[in-house]
């Protein structure tokens, strides 16, 4: 397992990458020993360009989800357009789920940034987030993608 943090508007993201593949990425991890390889410094530079409003589509290998239908899920998330927001609802409806599925597939997400769980909002709202500082860190990337439209 290879890992580097780096410096975000949102705080420390640290980025871990499992056999060529990135399997997590933490928001506010606390600081530690990086040993970074090519992929890394690859999504390093993927994230950064996303937080200068350069980047609205990564592309990087992704750890696979352990089965079909989290492949599935996690596709409905990453489709959610840059600078859009879906309900669970509504995510579900496409992804012939329920709105239950989606908000565990999202508090679950190893990904976040990438696979963009910070776009799907309650009907009522904005709903939960799990990682950063939760809603605070939502309303930022939701806002930092608005303003970038």
């Amino acid at each position: 397992m290879a890992q580097i943090r780096i410096v975000s508007p949102i705080g420390p993201i640290l980025l871990v990458a499992e056999r060529d593949r990135l399997s997590a990425i933490r928001i506010g991890a606390p600081p530690g020993e990086d040993s970074p390889d090519l992929l890394l410094r690859e999504a390093a530079a993927q994230i950064d360009a996303y937080f200068a409003g350069r980047l609205r589509h990564f592309d990087l290998p992704l750890v696979p989800c352990a089965t079909e239908r989290g492949a599935a899920l996690r596709d409905a998330l990453i489709a959610i357009p840059y600078g859009q927001t879906m309900s669970y609802g509504a995510v579900a409806r496409i992804a012939g789920s329920g709105p239950r599925a989606i908000g565990q597939a999202c508090r679950r997400n190893p990904l976040p940034i990438i696979v963009p769980c910070h776009r799907i909002v309650a009907s009522n709202g904005i709903g939960n987030y799990s990682a950063g500082q939760g809603i605070d860190t939502k309303i930022w990337l939701i806002g930092h993608e608005r303003m970038g439209d």
